[in-house]
């Protein structure tokens, strides 16, 4: 953002974030932006850019903290608070959501939560079921098959079946927590599978790894990471869709842990998707932030809905840097009790936390180069940018992008037809 006033300044409630990393920083970046606040990150273990930014302070807790004592943690800070001054806990971590929502009771006495149930987290943290839900709301997503592990050996099992589309295919796990803690060699977040050999191979590995959870293989929708999309959305605790935020991927990360996600977006008007995501929300009576990823394919210009993310996403700053910060509207909804007018965010800025000129060189179309060269000269926001910020961070934009453009040389030097 170019102005660094806040445009409200607030003393009358707290903000404590769980985790580390960008996923946090962004979110203690869009409260000062709007409210001069600094927020408090409660941390495991010791991350510098946390503990460095002038957006918040961190609190990091002794290396080995039990979730029992992570809780008691919380509550004791919370408990110095003065008498009644309401506090909002946040996370952009998917173990920290199922952490709060196991401590939801001993938590929720003293801080605001904006959390989905068990129940609907559970649903929509499965890939598979995401897509029975998009089905029956006639919202597109990829063709697919999915393999459930728990029956493995079992007659009719299709484990072993051939798919109904040619290769290469994309695989993945329908939830992340069923897989998170499996170990085999290879093991990547989604798989490119170029043959039925590597089909069979990957069965073959997940089953001796113990995996009995679900998986998907999905027919491929061809293209590069310029066409992938991302929303931003927040309904309210009233049920409404206050905040839309859309953007078109230019370049995403490409190591086998963070495969998928963005880190170079342009904003803009993408009317008909965040409909979609807006009818998506109200058809699960969502509450919170929520973040969709989605994929156009090139050839018919369809876009495909991937997953919902039951929380903001770690690049929310894409958001806050197009002039709307996030904050905003979870402030309205759980401090002041209201509801802001819809905002559907359309202002085109280009959020990278990549050098500009190394996203450039993975930009084939040149129509789109021009618009991205248009929007990078009067309009890029990097969140370890932000004015405020001492010199430390700005430095470590320095650093982080050349250890960004280290890893592409080493696993994606250039733009594939994939993706992949």
């Amino acid at each position: 953002m170019r102005s660094h006033t806040p445009a409200e300044p607030r003393d009358d409630f707290d903000v404590v974030i769980l985790g580390a990393g960008l996923n946090s920083l962004n979110l203690a970046i869009a409260f000062h932006a709007q409210y001069g606040m600094r927020s408090t990150f409660v941390m495991r273990s010791s991350v510098a850019m946390n503990e460095k930014t002038v957006t918040a302070d961190a609190v990091t807790l002794p290396l080995g903290t039990s979730d029992e004592e992570f809780a008691e943690a919380l509550v004791e800070l919370a408990r110095r608070r003065p008498a009644g001054r309401p506090a909002l806990l946040l996370t952009n971590d998917d173990t920290l959501i199922a952490f709060i929502d196991r401590f939801r009771d001993q938590l929720e006495p003293h801080y605001l939560l904006t959390q989905i149930p068990r129940s609907l987290l559970d649903q929509l943290a499965d890939k598979a079921e995401f897509a029975e839900i998009c089905a029956r709301l006639d919202i597109p997503t990829p063709p697919t098959v999915t393999v459930d592990f728990s029956r493995a050996g079992q007659e009719g099992w299709n484990g072993h079946e051939e798919l109904p589309w040619q290769f290469p295919v994309v695989a993945k796990p329908a939830r992340t927590s069923d897989y998170a803690h499996l170990t085999f060699p290879g093991k990547r977040k989604v798989f490119m599978l170029e043959s039925e050999r590597e089909r069979r191979d990957l069965v073959e590995s997940l089953t001796n790894a113990g995996f009995r959870g679900r998986f998907l293989f999905q027919e491929l929708i061809e293209g590069d990471d310029t066409t992938l999309r991302s929303i931003t959305a927040y309904r309210s605790t009233r049920g409404r869709v206050t905040l839309l935020c859309a953007a078109q991927v230019l370049l995403g990360e490409h190591t086998p842990e963070a495969l998928g996600r963005p880190a170079a977006m342009i904003t803009g008007s993408f009317p008909e998707l965040t409909a979609q995501a807006e009818r998506f929300l109200d058809h699960v009576d969502y509450v919170g932030f929520a973040n969709f990823d989605l994929k156009v394919d090139p050839r018919t210009g369809e876009a495909y809905f991937l997953e919902i993310n039951p929380r903001i996403g770690r690049n929310n700053y894409y958001v806050t840097g197009a002039g709307e910060p996030v904050s905003r509207h979870i402030v309205a909804d759980r401090i002041d009790g209201v509801d802001l007018d819809q905002v559907v965010v359309d202002r085109e800025v280009l959020y990278s936390i990549v050098p500009r000129l190394w996203v450039r060189r993975y930009i084939r179309d040149r129509h789109l180069r021009r618009r991205f060269d248009r929007i990078a000269r009067r309009a890029l926001r990097n969140p370890f940018r932000y004015g405020p910020e001492r010199l430390w961070i700005k430095a470590y934009s320095v650093v982080s992008g050349a250890n960004f453009v280290r890893k592409y040389l080493r696993v994606y030097p250039r733009p594939t037809d994939s993706g992949f």
